[in-house]
C-alpha cells in the first residue's frame, strides 16, 4: 500500500456522507455495530483515521485539543464533531467515506470480525457476519477452504487433534507486521450502482435475468479498493474498503482492457464467475468487448501477437495518464 493514499477523498465526498448516515438510520446494526472487548481497537481506529486526515488534507480537517483530540473539525461539512461523545465507529461513519472490519484473536488464536462500519455490502452485512471466524465468513468464497484457509491460518499452540481439521489460525494474520499494510481490488460487474444490497434486497432481481432491456450505460464495472493492516496497540488486523464504480463503456479506448476482461468472462474459472455472478449484464458486455478489442487491433493500439494477459504495468494501461488529464480537464 501507498501510505499516502490509504483515506482518498474524492469529489463524491459530500453525498457519500449522507448516504453513508442514511443507510445507518434505515438498517442500524446491519451498517454498524461492535461487541464487547473492542472499546480499545475501535479507538485506536478512530485516532488513526483522523491523524490521517489532518496530516494528508490538513485545508479540510482539523483536530483541537490534540493532547486529548476533543474535537475533529470538518470544513468540508462544516461540522464540529466532540469526539468524546460518540462511539468511534460513528465518528468514522459520518467523516471517513471508506467501510471498516475490525478482527481480533480469541482465547483459541483464531481471529474473528467483532466490530465495524460497513456500507457498501452486497448479499451480506454487518448482522449476518459479526462475531464469525474468518473461514467462516470466507466460506461461499471458492477455493478459499483449499487454496487460502492454510496460509491464512496457523496455531500458537497445539489444539486438541479431534480439532486440526477445522481450527486453524489466521498465519497470515499472525505474521503481519504493523508498518507493512496491503491492498488489493476486488471486482464485479453490476447493474448500475448498487452500494448496499443486504440478503433480499428487490436489487438482487437484477441478477436473476439477462433483461432484454438492459444497455451499456447501465452496466458498470465495481471495483471493492482493499486495504489490510495490523493496528500497533490493539493488535486488531482491520480491513477497509471502499466501493467505486465506473462505467464499462470507459474501456473502449483503454488499450489491452476489453482484451482482458473478455478473457476473464468468457474463460475464468466456472465456479469462481458463478460466484462473482456477471451473467446478468455479459449478453451485453461481450458484445461489446468484442466489437471494442477488434477496433483496437484495427488501430493498433497493442503490440502485433500480443497475447491477452495481465499488463506489465498493471493497474496503469497505455496512456491512462492522457486520459487521466483530459478527465480532469488539463
Amino acid at each position: 500500500m501507498e501510505p499516502d493514499w490509504w483515506l482518498e477523498l474524492e469529489n463524491t465526498y459530500v453525498d457519500r456522507i449522507a448516504q453513508r448516515k442514511s443507510l445507518y438510520a434505515q438498517h442500524g446494526r446491519q451498517v454498524l455495530d461492535y461487541l464487547p472487548g473492542t472499546e480499545a481497537a475501535c479507538k485506536e481506529l478512530m485516532e488513526m483515521c483522523l491523524e490521517f486526515l489532518v496530516t494528508r488534507y490538513p485545508h479540510y480537517f482539523t483536530l483541537k485539543d490534540r493532547h486529548t483530540n476533543a474535537v475533529f473539525g470538518n470544513k468540508i461539512l462544516d461540522k464540529e464533531f466532540r469526539i468524546k461523545d460518540m462511539h468511534p465507529l460513528h465518528v468514522l461513519l459520518e467523516n471517513v467515506p471508506e467501510d471498516f472490519a475490525i478482527t481480533l484473536q480469541d482465547d483459541q488464536g483464531l481471529y474473528s470480525f467483532r466490530a465495524g462500519v460497513i456500507c457498501s455490502s452486497l448479499g451480506w452485512n454487518v448482522g449476518t457476519k459479526i462475531g464469525m471466524k474468518l473461514h467462516e465468513i470466507h466460506k461461499p468464497i471458492p477455493d478459499y477452504k483449499e487454496k487460502m484457509q492454510k496460509s491464512m491460518d496457523r496455531y500458537f499452540f497445539s489444539p486438541p487433534s479431534s480439532l486440526v481439521p477445522l481450527l486453524t489460525l489466521t498465519r497470515y494474520f499472525t505474521k503481519m507486521q504493523t508498518n507493512k499494510p496491503i491492498q488489493r481490488g476486488s471486482w464485479g460487474l453490476e447493474v448500475g450502482q448498487p452500494l448496499f444490497m443486504p440478503p433480499g434486497d428487490p436489487h438482487e432481481a437484477h441478477r436473476a435475468t439477462q433483461s432484454p432491456s438492459l444497455t451499456l450505460d447501465d452496466v458498470n464495472l465495481r471495483v471493492d479498493w482493499q486495504t489490510l493492516r495490523r493496528l500497533p496497540l490493539s493488535g486488531a488486523v482491520v480491513f477497509n474498503f471502499k466501493a467505486l464504480f465506473t462505467p464499462i463503456q470507459e474501456f473502449r479506448d483503454e488499450p489491452g482492457v476489453p482484451q482482458l476482461v473478455l478473457k476473464v468472462l468468457k474463460e475464468g474459472k466456472k465456479s469462481l464467475m458463478e460466484y462473482k455472478n456477471t451473467w446478468h449484464v455479459e449478453h451485453v458486455a461481450i458484445p461489446a468487448l468484442e466489437e471494442w478489442s477488434g477496433e483496437q487491433a484495427e488501430e493498433g493500439l497493442m503490440p502485433e501477437g500480443w497475447e491477452v494477459s495481465t499488463l506489465a504495468e498493471s493497474p496503469w494501461f497505455r496512456g491512462w495518464k492522457e486520459k487521466w488529464h483530459r478527465q480532469q480537464g488539463f
